[in-house]
């Protein structure tokens, strides 16, 4: 069978753990859902109106996180690096059952996530899945930080570059092929903060359950995590993964070239917005070839699920 066609999970997969932000205990559980549904949260501590579907017009809150929203003002907050590792997965059609309005960080990456998932097991089904493929470059930016896609041929290529004052992070940049290169790397970096930004941050109600548990914290010259960074790109790798999340809020794989300067979620959300106002900027196509010559997922993370 192809690995074209649309999967989702064998099994339910449960998630608990603290709220980045909010602070709170949070439970999740990933269930497997029917070809054609995509992904979609369900807020289980409501009985009314509790279904938010993470679409880029959806997303109501950017700062420090992703946050979707549906019309009665049901949130879920947080998911991108979720959303991340299903996007790296090949996970196409999902139900979120969450208890609360954020989802639990776990350890800052999509560590766990990834590693879940891929014990739950894989079901691919008949039909063929779907993707964006870019027809013209599409540019947005603010001052310095800026973001842009154009057409590819079957790849999705992202090249990320930060810029920080601070001597650890500094300036880091990194090219990865999403659907072709091993993304260990990407997917096991954690969010990160300076160590003078953390009172600012909790002053505005946010980072009520971040510690070193779940974030890398730099103080001038010192990383305070006493384990050190996990790959020598961290930074900047979760800053890829951030935007593999974002990207995945158009409901499909996306065919094309990314290069972002000093971006997050609030470039990666615009970009869409202005990406799809127009419909000469994108084609969705409907894959029903038996193989290409890229998969179309990342065969890496197909080998460790064989």
């Amino acid at each position: 069978m192809s690995y074209l066609t649309q999967k989702t999970i064998k099994n339910n997969v449960s998630f608990s753990g603290v709220a980045l932000h909010s602070g709170v205990d949070v439970n999740i559980c990933i269930k497997p859902a029917e070809p054609n549904l995509g992904i979609v949260f369900k807020r289980i501590d409501l009985k009314n109106n509790n279904l938010v579907y993470p679409n880029f017009m959806n997303v109501t809150n950017t700062s420090l996180n992703t946050t979707i929203e549906n019309e009665f003002g049901v949130k879920v907050a947080t998911i991108e690096h979720l959303m991340g590792a299903l996007f790296g997965l090949g996970i196409d059609n999902a139900v979120i059952e969450i208890d609360n309005e954020e989802v639990p960080i776990l350890d800052g990456s999509a560590k766990e996530f990834i590693e879940k998932i891929i014990l739950s097991g894989i079901k691919i089904s008949d039909s063929p899945i779907k993707i964006i493929k870019i027809n013209k470059e599409i540019k947005y930016s603010e001052g310095e930080r800026f973001i842009s896609v154009q057409p590819s041929t079957l790849s999705l290529d992202i090249d990320f570059e930060l810029k920080y004052k601070n001597p650890i992070i500094g300036n880091q940049r990194n090219k990865v092929k999403v659907y072709e290169d091993d993304l260990t790397n990407v997917y096991n970096s954690r969010t990160f903060c300076l160590y003078e930004d953390i009172e600012l941050i909790k002053k505005n109600g946010l980072a009520k359950g971040g510690s070193l548990d779940n974030a890398i914290v730099v103080k001038e010259k010192e990383i305070l995590n006493p384990e050190g960074l996990r790959n020598d790109k961290e930074f900047v790798n979760h800053k890829i993964l951030d935007c593999i999340g974002d990207l995945y809020t158009t409901g499909y794989r996306i065919v094309a070239s990314i290069k972002c300067s000093q971006g997050g979620h609030y470039l990666t959300n615009q970009l869409l917005r202005k990406v799809f106002q127009n419909k000469e900027n994108f084609s969705i196509l409907e894959i029903k070839e038996k193989s290409l010559p890229h998969t179309l997922i990342n065969r890496n993370l197909l080998r460790s699920i064989a």
